[in-house]
């Protein structure tokens, strides 16, 4: 009689425990999902509701989308975006991924933590800030690198900024920027594959490489995924980089030379919120297309 009474109160403290747990956890999401409603979902229910309808908030079906296709600056701005996302990712990933893995070889110890360290450093600049650095770096003539700068060939703040040189300019800002917090990440990534797996790898006889190649990158995948998704989101969203550069070049660098850009072009210049609204609807489409593709065919959510 008294184990039943006892197992009977122990029954309830966990129930009250698993409630109190609840209604916790439910309490930190609702934080979160106010905050996506309030700036992420309400705000882009209205881009929509402005990219169909015109001025007077007639719905114009397609007619704001075709319209903004068809500006002069559309294709080229289209084409600057897509140059910069093939050198973005391809960048991340390979570089990311190797410098994860080696200061994964590296001995947890002062070394592998100041490198830590001095990688994320860069991640704590906003966008803006980050942008004003190498505006200093990249002119020649009070770069601490100038002389790399005129071995290049560049003599001039001018000849730097050249238009056919903005997309790897760019992917140099957002690596430096972005690639040190992945590469944390990673790394935390790699400490958690289990030690059974990389000592049944050596016993197979696989050296650093094969190790690599065969167990921690396919381990590492929904990761990577994961950071392509992030990193094809905020890179088709390119704005500050290009604005900045322009308004400090005098024009030299143009201010339609992204999507975003050209979408803020639209609303301030032209006083067409609707073809801005447009475009940035059309940013969206794509960036939620590409993450939905790169999550069907690697199995993100499938379990290990």
């Amino acid at each position: 009689m008294t184990l039943t009474h006892s197992s009977a109160g122990s029954a309830h403290r966990r129930r009250r425990g698993t409630s109190g747990q609840s209604r916790a956890g439910m309490a930190f999401v609702a934080g979160y999902v106010l905050l996506l409603l309030a700036f992420g979902v309400l705000p882009t229910c209205y881009a929509v509701y402005f990219a169909f309808t015109d001025a007077g908030g007639t719905f114009t079906g397609f007619t704001n989308f075709v319209t903004t296709a068809q500006d002069f600056r559309f294709v080229d701005s289209l084409g600057h975006v897509a140059l910069y996302l093939v050198f973005w990712l391809v960048s991340l990933v390979v570089f990311v991924v190797g410098l994860a893995l080696l200061l994964h070889q590296l001995a947890s110890g002062p070394l592998s933590q100041a490198l830590r360290f001095l990688f994320y450093i860069p991640g704590a600049l906003a966008g803006a800030a980050s942008v004003l650095v190498w505006l200093f770096m990249l002119d020649p003539t009070v770069s601490p690198v100038s002389s790399l700068l005129e071995t290049l060939g560049f003599r001039t703040f001018g000849e730097v900024i050249a238009p056919g040189n903005l997309a790897v300019l760019f992917t140099i800002i957002a690596f430096w920027t972005g690639a040190g917090g992945w590469i944390v990440v990673l790394y935390g990534a790699l400490n958690n594959i289990p030690k059974d797996v990389m000592e049944a790898a050596r016993i197979d006889g696989a050296n650093g490489w094969q190790t690599a190649w065969r167990v921690q990158i396919p381990m590492l995948r929904k990761w990577i995924v994961y950071m392509v998704i992030l990193a094809f989101a905020g890179g088709a969203q390119l704005f500050v980089e290009p604005q900045l550069l322009s308004l400090a070049s005098v024009g030299v660098a143009g201010r339609d030379y992204s999507l975003n850009q050209l979408t803020y072009d639209f609303a301030f210049q032209m006083n067409d919120i609707n073809g801005a609204a447009a475009v940035s609807v059309e940013l969206l489409v794509v960036s939620v297309s590409v993450a939905g593709v790169f999550v069907a065919r690697s199995g993100f959510f499938d379990a290990d």
